[in-house]
């Protein structure tokens, strides 16, 4: 009976890794974290509530370390620069295409698009044939599509390199490497995920820097193809390290949509809140660079110093993104997300809108990427709670495909108002902040129809 139940439970992971988001951004740095906190949720619940413990499962041992180690250089490499496309979008307005910041972002939105909406083929194929031949091809179209982007003049040249073969590169490193760190553990899978999940906010940290450095020095060509060596080398060690636990007996199908959900109000309810939410989370992922340039705010010496917090940003994303798993069990996890979303949208409204000093920008970048950090990472378990487990991954997988829509028209519509605003933040800041308060209300409205009771833990 517990091999059945294994067997289920990985299944759904599986899907679940397929379906998913965390950086910003891109993200960022975006992504991530809430198909970590869904496996680091789901499971062990599945396991307590049937009270059937695996007392033959090994947890851990040196393939689930190297597992974790691989999993960590796999995110570095590639959604660790999906959360640092603000640096590209700076540099491109100035030095290289010369287009307006809508048409700019189209670039970073089609790499968070790609990237969501590919899980879902992404986990059928690591269901089916393990993590390797996912992930070599993955490390081989990482590298080309740098290679390619640093060769690139052209507008079409960048959204088809930069935008949409990154964004499949990415997916095809992060999915099956992330559900294969989930089958080494199990009593400490949270802290497993969470490790490796760092590795994308680290990558997000480092990259920003490392772009303000070599840009001015080396070229934008050089610059890239240096990023596609560091990428080809630390993917290729993750295709060497991780590796997933074999699973006796032939893993059960798992449907593509579920039907039922047309009667499920508190799941609809998160779908849509989670749908708005998505429209302006990655915008000041995007923005902030330009926005500290234009305002002639720099956090250290020179306005290229603004690059600088995108890596603050990123950096109040570590704490946002692994706290949550270690919270939500105390809080509950409706309870986390609805003032995550929230106080995200608040931040937007009321620093974003009025920062024009050093200080001010500082606060903002920490303290945003720590909230909006804590709402990827608390989606998923939020799905897991509200659905039968033999539907998680297949809700998971729905979710995340819609939300895949706002997380690509976001940016560019930010950047209209931009436009239309001849410079002006105040609409794109607004726009953002807007949808992140009326996302998190309509979150709420789904907690409630679970507990009416707004204090209850849910």
């Amino acid at each position: 009976m517990s091999s059945d139940l294994e067997k289920g439970s990985l299944s759904e992971k599986s899907y679940a890794a397929g379906a998913t988001l965390g950086n910003p951004n891109a993200s960022t740095t975006q992504e991530a974290s809430a198909f970590a906190a869904s496996i680091a949720d789901s499971e062990p619940t599945a396991v307590d509530h049937n009270h059937h413990p695996d007392d033959a499962f090994v947890e851990g041992g040196l393939r689930g370390y190297l597992t974790v180690l691989g999993a960590f250089l796999a995110l570095f490499c590639s959604f660790g620069l999906i959360s640092s496309f603000g640096t590209f979008q700076s540099w491109y307005a100035d030095h290289q295409l010369y287009r307006s910041p809508s048409a700019i972002s189209w670039i970073g939105s089609l790499q968070l698009w790609v990237f969501f909406f590919s899980g879902g083929f992404i986990g059928r194929i690591f269901d089916c044939h393990g993590p390797r031949l996912v992930m070599v091809l993955g490390a081989l179209l990482h590298s080309f599509s740098l290679m390619m982007t640093s060769l690139s003049t052209e507008y079409y040249q960048f959204i088809l390199c930069q935008g949409i073969l990154f964004g499949l590169s990415t997916g095809m490193l992060f999915y099956p490497s992330l559900a294969s760190v989930s089958t080494h553990f199990k009593r400490y899978r949270a802290t497993a995920i969470g490790i490796a999940v760092a590795g994308s906010s680290v990558g997000g940290i480092v990259y920003p820097i490392m772009l303000d450095t070599l840009f001015p020095r080396l070229g934008f060509a050089w610059t890239v193809r240096i990023l596609g060596f560091m990428g080809l080398g630390c993917s290729s060690i993750a295709v060497a390290l991780v590796s997933r636990r074999p699973s006796p007996g032939k893993t059960p199908a798992t449907r593509w949509c579920d039907c039922h959900i047309t009667k499920d109000a508190p799941f609809l309810l998160l779908v849509l809140g989670s749908f708005l939410v998505c429209f302006g989370i990655f915008i000041p992922y995007f923005y902030i660079v330009s926005y500290s340039a234009a305002h002639a705010v720099s956090v250290t010496r020179g306005i290229s110093r603004s690059f600088y917090l995108l890596s603050i940003m990123n950096a109040g994303g570590v704490l946002g993104r692994i706290a949550p798993a270690y919270l939500s069990d105390a809080v509950g996890r409706f309870n986390l997300l609805v003032p995550s979303a929230l106080l995200s949208g608040v931040l937007c409204l009321a620093l974003w809108t009025t920062a024009e000093t050093r200080g001010a920008l500082v606060a903002f970048a920490f303290l945003y990427g720590f909230f909006s950090g804590a709402f990827i990472s608390g989606i998923n378990p939020c799905v897991a709670q509200i659905s039968e487990m033999s539907q998680v991954g297949t809700r998971i997988g729905m979710l995340y495909t819609l939300v895949s829509l706002p997380s690509l028209f976001g940016g560019p519509a930010a950047g209209a108002l931009l436009a239309r605003a001849h410079g002006s933040y105040i609409p794109m800041t607004i726009l953002s902040g807007v949808t992140l308060v009326v996302g998190s209300l309509i979150i709420l409205c789904s907690k409630l129809k679970i507990d009416r009771r707004v204090c209850a833990q849910v």
